[in-house]
Parts: C-alpha cells; structure tokens; sequence
C-alpha cells in the first residue's frame, strides 16, 4: 500500500514537474535581432481582421513599430506621446504602426482602446504573439525603429520615465531625429520597461 502511495506521488510530482516546466517555456523571451539586421516582411490583422503588411505600412523614411496593451497602466501611460509622435513624425516619412500581442486581449478590445484613447495610427494584433516572438518583445511599451529598408537602427524604450513631467531622455525621438539626419544612432539600444507581454 505504502508503495502504491509512493509511486502515485512520484507520479504526480513528475506532471507538475512537467507543467510548471512547459509554463515556462511559454512565457519564455526570444533573443532580439542584432542592430543592422534586416527585419524580414511580415503581415497581420489590423483591429478590423483585415491583414496588413509591414511593407503596406511602412514610412517611406523608416518605421517605428510599438508593442503596445490595452490593460497596462505602463503602456496606457505612453499613449498621448505615442500618438504625438506619429503625428510629429508622419509628414517626414516615418510610419509609426502600433501591435497588441497580448493573448487576453481580444482585437474588438484593442479597436475599442485604440478609440477610447485616441490612438489614430495603425494597430495590428498579433495572434499567438509570433512577431512579438520573432523580434524579441518581452514587455509594453517596448519600440523598434526600422530604416527604409527595414534595417533595425533602435531598440528599446520610448523615453526613460512612464510620467510624462519628469522625462530626461527621449531616446527614440534622438534615434529618429538622427536617422532623419543621415547621422549613425549613438544609442542603439535602452532597456524598456512595461508590463510583461502576455504570451499564448
């Protein structure tokens, strides 16, 4: 009897070994690109299920894409400045497109946040979180800034404080403004922070 008892917690130990394991693994974070490598094209649905290619939205002078939620107080935070930015930037040819890889929210969530907050550029979700996986996104906001050829010249964080009135460094707009310029980005890279994406 002893010995049954035994095997069976042996056995269960081995399942939640096994789940605790695989739970894990999906929550796990792909490598990001390296800066210069070429961000290969890709297609999903916008918040209307209509597909929508990087290459159909892309800026003629570059792309910023932007992981972004519609429940994270971090992202939501970022909202105003997201919006101003591709404002800011849209007439000098860079695109800013907006994707929701989070699993729990749904693409009517993501249209109807998208109105409710006044997010006028494009947002695409991201099904099974696979573009999130491809390039690395672990948390939103988290921002790729891509040259007209897709070639990745920044990497990270919009600016380095979620309140707007104590921003210091706004290292994506100083990585576009320098691409703008033809000038190489000095800083390619800076850590962003968020909430963590939710993946499937």
């Amino acid at each position: 009897m002893k010995r049954n008892v035994s095997l069976v917690l042996t056995a269960l130990l081995v399942v939640i070994g096994a789940v605790v394991a695989g739970s894990g693994r999906v929550n796990e974070v792909p490598a990001p690109p390296a800066i210069g490598a070429t961000i290969d094209e890709f297609s999903l649905p916008d918040v209307n299920g209509q597909e929508q290619s990087l290459k159909s939205l892309k800026g003629k002078n570059g792309t910023v894409l932007i992981f972004i939620a519609v429940q994270c107080p971090v992202s939501n935070a970022y909202n105003e400045r997201m919006e101003k930015l591709a404002e800011d930037y849209k007439a000098k040819g860079i695109a800013v497109v907006g994707i929701n890889s989070n699993a729990p929210e749904d693409a009517a969530a993501v249209k109807a946040h998208a109105a409710e907050k006044g997010l006028k550029f494009p947002i695409l979700k991201d099904p099974g979180n696979k573009i999130a996986d491809r390039l690395g996104a672990a948390v939103t906001p988290e921002a790729y800034l891509l040259d007209a050829n897709n070639k990745l010249l920044y990497h990270g964080r919009i600016d380095n404080n979620r309140n707007a009135d104590q921003i210091e460094m706004n290292d994506l707009r100083i990585a576009i403004d320098s691409a703008l310029d033809g000038k190489p980005v000095e800083k390619t890279e800076a850590k962003a922070f968020g909430c963590s994406i939710k993946r499937s």
